[in-house]
């Protein structure tokens, strides 16, 4: 089973920016779709972005333009960079280690990262 580590949340103003990692252990990390999702206080989980194996991207509406996923297979990690974040964006995110269609978590999540967006 696949281990995900989560690193990186903190308290940000608007208008800041947050770098979300997630280091994977086992050696088929870099054969899953990976992807980010996130929870706010009493709201569900959703998706907020995933990366295929080849890195085809899918991102949520409400953080086009804002947030990048990305991954480094040689060092069995995906990224989340989130630019221009708002109050909005505040809430536990999660990593998981296989997005299935590109919405669908089907893996392992990771322990969960608090992000507060906050003046």
């Amino acid at each position: 089973q696949v281990q995900l580590v989560e690193s990186g949340g903190g308290l940000v103003q608007p208008g800041g920016s947050l770098r979300l990692s997630c280091a994977a252990s086992g050696s088929i990390f870099s054969n899953r779709a990976m992807g980010w999702y996130r929870q706010a206080p009493g709201k569900e989980r959703a998706l907020v972005a995933a990366i295929t194996s080849g890195g085809t991207t899918n991102y949520a509406d409400f953080v086009k333009g804002r947030f990048t996923i990305s991954r480094d297979n040689a060092k069995n990690t995906v990224y989340l960079q989130m630019n221009s974040l708002k109050p909005e964006d505040t809430a536990v995110y999660y990593c998981n280690s296989n997005v299935v269609g590109g919405i669908i978590p089907r893996g392992s999540w990771g322990q969960g990262n608090q992000v507060t967006v906050s003046s």
